[in-house]
Parts: C-alpha cells; sequence; structure tokens
C-alpha cells in the first residue's frame, strides 16, 4: 500500500475528511518552503501539495502564477527542489504529492524523474496537462516505485470519461471544482456533490475535491456533499507571500488549523 492510500485508509477509519494544503516551492525562497512544509504538517494537513514553479503553468490561476514568477526569478529549479525535499521529507508525517506540467518530466526523461522523485521521498505525483490518453507512460513506472499518479476529472468530462479517469487514477481521484483555472472563489459550482455521486457510482477510490476552495466554509460544504479531501492551494500561496516570512508561516499556520477543525468530524 502506497503512503497516500494508507493516509486515506486511516482517515476513512476514523470518519475524516483529508485536508490537503498546496504551496508553491521557491516562493518566497526553499529555506521558507522546507519550513512551511514541517508547519503544515504540524497543522493538520494529512496530505501536501507542492508545486514546482513553471514558465507556462496552463491550469494555474493569478495568486499561483506570480508566486511561480517569483519562485523562477529567484533561481528556483525542479534539482533545487528535490534537494530540498530529501532533507525536509523524512521529518514529515503527511505525504508530499508533487504537482508538476509534464513538460519537466518529458524531458528529463519518465524513468529518471521518477528515480529522482522517490529519491526525495515523493509519495504521490498531479500532472494537471497529462491527458487520460498518453497516461499510460508515466501511470505503470509511478506506480512500481510507489509513487500516485493522480488523474484529474473536469466539471464538464463525459460518465464515460469519468469512469476511465476513476479507473486509472492512483491514490485517490482529483475532482476541479471549477470550470477554469486554479484561484479563490466565492461560490463552487452546484455540479460537485452530483459528480461526487457520479464518481462514487464507479470506483470506491477517495476523492479529492479542489481548484476554487479558499474559506472554511467551502471546505466544510465539500466534506458535506461527501468528500474524502479538500485541496486548498491559492489561499495557502497568498498567505505565505504575504508579508515577511515568518508572518506568511504564522498565518498558514493558523489557516491551516482552522480549515482541518472544520472539516473534522466526531462521527462514528
Amino acid at each position: 500500500m502506497t503512503a497516500i492510500s494508507a493516509c486515506f485508509e486511516n482517515l476513512r477509519r476514523n470518519h475524516e475528511c483529508a485536508l490537503i494544503p498546496f504551496i508553491t516551492a521557491g516562493d518566497p525562497d526553499l529555506e521558507t518552503t522546507a519550513k512551511a512544509l514541517q508547519i503544515l504538517d504540524r497543522s493538520g494537513a494529512d496530505i501536501i501539495e507542492l508545486g514546482v514553479p513553471y514558465s507556462d503553468p496552463l491550469a494555474d490561476g493569478p495568486v499561483i502564477q506570480a508566486a511561480a514568477t517569483r519562485a523562477l526569478q529567484r533561481g528556483t529549479s525542479l534539482d533545487n527542489v528535490l534537494s530540498m525535499l530529501q532533507e525536509t521529507t523524512p521529518s514529515l508525517k503527511a505525504p508530499i504529492s508533487l504537482f508538476t506540467y509534464y513538460n519537466p518530466i518529458l524531458h528529463r526523461g519518465v524513468e529518471k524523474f521518477l528515480q529522482q522523485i522517490a529519491a526525495a521521498g515523493v509519495a504521490g505525483l498531479v500532472v494537471p496537462d497529462l491527458p487520460l490518453e498518453e497516461a499510460a507512460g508515466l501511470l505503470k513506472p509511478a506506480s512500481e516505485r510507489g509513487i500516485d499518479v493522480t488523474l484529474l476529472v473536469a466539471p464538464t468530462s463525459s460518465a464515460q470519461r469519468i469512469e476511465a479517469i476513476a479507473h486509472s487514477s492512483l491514490g485517490f481521484i482529483y475532482l476541479v471544482s471549477v470550470t477554469g483555472v486554479t484561484g479563490m472563489r466565492s461560490q463552487l459550482e452546484a455540479r460537485v456533490p452530483d459528480l461526487i455521486k457520479q464518481i462514487r457510482g464507479v470506483t470506491d477510490k477517495p476523492i479529492g475535491v479542489g481548484f476554487g476552495i479558499s474559506q472554511v466554509e467551502q471546505a466544510r460544504q465539500v466534506r458535506d456533499w461527501g468528500a474524502d479531501a479538500a485541496i486548498v492551494g491559492s489561499a495557502f500561496v497568498k498567505r505565505l507571500a504575504e508579508g515577511t516570512p515568518e508572518q506568511g508561516l504564522n498565518a498558514i499556520a493558523e489557516f491551516c488549523q482552522s480549515l482541518k477543525s472544520a472539516i473534522t468530524t466526531t462521527e462514528v
């Protein structure tokens, strides 16, 4: 069993919804990123998504795009992100899922890329621009290394495509809650509860809902709709970028604790 699957199994046993925060590596710097991972781990994060900054982040909204641009301008690269992770992951309880686009994987070579991220302690992988039809070449070798490649379901996905993605996705299924890019929104699309039910009809794999969740009430709503995880990105990235690094770290700790408290249930 992979680290991510074990995490979800333990949470299900305790009737808990997972909290998956996202931050961008290298914003404001990699030293702060390492501290942020440790703080999120202590503050209620069950799994942590770490975005590798990329020059053309098609799925990312303005907050995460700006963070990636700042990180790249400071010289953040995949190699130094992995070096930071290699030093940091041994102290973390929460599995790390790397959020990256496919071009850096292709450029490095799938086998070499997977070998390097496994050595850095990465447990999962989200590649938003990798379509299902092209995913087999990454899914199989990643699975052999114990790395879960999680695929995305969009609100516009057909029933046939949802079933195919649910069958292939590893670790959990990433349900995109809005049509468009990541970012903070005042409300989630009304279709999300029906999409969760639809996915439940074809798989028992965990379902994480992301893109657009920025408030405690939205995270609780996602849990009440039956999701296994609330994925929160831009709201964390924005808080970490504001003020001094110390102020940013304090802000994400408080926000993480409030989110986890909101989606934790004592039902048995």
